[in-house]
């Protein structure tokens, strides 16, 4: 029977969740310069050395081509499509355009 984690394991799990957060954080805030990159790339290896999945609204703010951090506004052109309904992010660095199509409108 599998009882899922140990507790000192789910316990630095969280921990390295919340460091994470704190360091994409500090990214967002640096901006697209060095200083950014870098709290974006610590924050990467935190999530593959304690085997985590970065959440939804972190994930989205990397390139899935080329993997560098792409801070709200700075980083990358973000587009609304009417045909399928979807947002189209475009990444400044590499030019690889990434699409999430949106469910119908309500």
């Amino acid at each position: 029977m599998h009882m899922g984690w140990p507790p000192v394991r789910r316990r630095l799990r969280a921990e390295a969740l919340d460091r994470m957060a704190h360091m994409v954080r500090l990214a967002v805030a640096a901006g697209v310069g060095a200083a950014g990159q870098r709290y974006a790339g610590v924050a990467r290896r935190m999530s593959t050395r304690h085997r985590l999945r970065m959440p939804y609204e972190m994930r989205m703010m990397f390139c899935k081509k080329c993997k560098t951090f792409i801070p709200p506004g700075s980083g990358s052109r973000v587009r609304l499509g009417s045909r399928p309904r979807a947002v189209r992010v475009t990444c400044r660095r590499c030019g690889h355009i990434y699409r999430k199509v949106l469910g119908p409108r309500r």
